[in-house]
């Protein structure tokens, strides 16, 4: 295999060295794998995640609990916490596994973290041990009551209330009696009252109602509710109202509009957070009338120059990348053609051999033509599923 030109992205290892799955040069036992020059990486792009937490907050002059969830959305949950941590708009971090939670405090997280996903008696004792506040739904406040005695320590959670999205949360009707009780009880401080809208917009209005009638009942009745929170990025474009004391955005924190109509509203300026890169691994002419790709996908309609990049949809480049995307290659755009497999992608050069072999070739970034927001479109797949199918093997570098 060629070796790999010299012009990298990546700085160079010393020797004993090898890549972090976080993204940082450490020492390598001799038992480490080491990360091949030709294995696709992400860059994670900190400025920008700073950038744009502080424009959320600009927007919307609340707080940010940042969500986190689902490895961070394909940036790795520690990555994104660790750069955001100290940032002052930031109160803390939402996740919904219970691993996730775990490793932002083994990392040395100091925020806040809400753990949104379900939760049983070993995990709760496990989870406040560790200060990771419990999103709660359920009649626990006797275990809950138990634990803080136990550990001699009022005990922080967020209620989820159900306005409508049917999913998880207590229903809106029996809502009170619950928070009632939580709040009542000794070792249990109330900090978030939360809700998820469904996105429809005519629907969203009466979700907003039921959950305004309810927290201005019971705060009039001494209830204290702490922050309350329901405005995730969809609805930071859609409700001017839906702010209450707390907003909380998952993909605008990486810089990525759900839709590409949210751009042209001007409400935020996002900045792609992200970037995924590849080095090409073999660059060759196919002659008039030569198939590539599974199913002789792509038939070569006169001698013309391809390249291979080592990544596929098990890395989480989408198989419909072939349908529309292009890729950078020393700041030229050329078209993913034939069939995306599990590890490899196909590039159409040209009739002149304009890319060589360990060039890197960039899948999306932070420039405009290549977010992930035009790579999904061209593709015609969900930005949601491109990012948070990355795989989490892939080496992840903050820059």
């Amino acid at each position: 295999m060629p070796a790999p030109s010299t012009h990298s992205t990546r700085p160079s290892l010393a020797d004993g060295q090898t890549w972090s799955r976080s993204g940082q040069a450490q020492s390598a036992p001799a038992s480490a794998s080491h990360v091949s020059a030709f294995d696709p990486w992400i860059e994670v792009h900190a400025a920008n995640l700073r950038h744009n937490a502080a424009d959320v907050a600009r927007l919307t002059k609340r707080p940010v609990l940042a969500v986190i969830k689902n490895n961070g959305y394909g940036l790795g949950a520690v990555n994104v916490a660790k750069v955001l941590d100290g940032q002052a708009a930031i109160a803390g971090f939402a996740v919904v596994k219970l691993q996730e939670a775990l490793n932002l405090r083994d990392e040395g997280v100091t925020k806040p973290v809400l753990l949104m996903g379900p939760v049983d008696e070993v995990d709760l004792r496990l989870i406040v041990s560790r200060s990771i506040m419990p999103m709660v739904y359920t009649p626990i406040g006797d275990l809950l009551q138990r634990e803080a005695a136990r550990l001699g320590r009022s005990i922080p959670i967020h209620v989820c209330v159900d306005t409508g999205i049917g999913r998880v949360g207590v229903p809106y009707l029996s809502a009170a009696p619950l928070i009632r009780d939580l709040a009542s009880r000794k070792g249990i401080t109330i900090e978030g009252t939360m809700m998820t809208f469904t996105e429809d917009l005519e629907f969203d209005k009466e979700q907003r109602r039921r959950f305004s009638a309810l927290a201005d009942d019971l705060r009039v009745a001494g209830v204290r509710l702490g922050r309350l929170h329901a405005a995730s990025t969809y609805t930071l474009f859609q409700h001017d109202d839906a702010a209450f004391d707390m907003v909380r955005p998952g993909m605008a924190l990486l810089g990525i509009y759900p839709e590409a109509r949210f751009k042209a509203l001007g409400r935020l300026d996002l900045r792609t957070a992200l970037a995924l890169r590849v080095r090409v691994a073999y660059v060759k002419k196919l002659a008039a009338g030569t198939s590539a790709g599974y199913e002789r996908a792509y038939m070569a309609k006169q001698d013309t120059w391809i390249a291979t990049l080592p990544i596929g949809h098990t890395d989480g480049w989408p198989r419909l990348a072939a349908k529309g995307a292009r890729v950078r290659i020393n700041g030229r755009m050329y078209p993913v053609v034939a069939s995306v497999s599990a590890s490899h992608t196909i590039v159409e050069i040209g009739g002149e051999q304009t890319v060589r072999a360990g060039d890197i070739a960039t899948l999306f970034d932070w420039q405009d033509g290549s977010r992930p927001e035009d790579v999904a479109a061209a593709s015609a797949a969900s930005v949601y599923d491109l990012t948070m199918h990355l795989n989490p093997l892939l080496v992840r570098r903050i820059v």
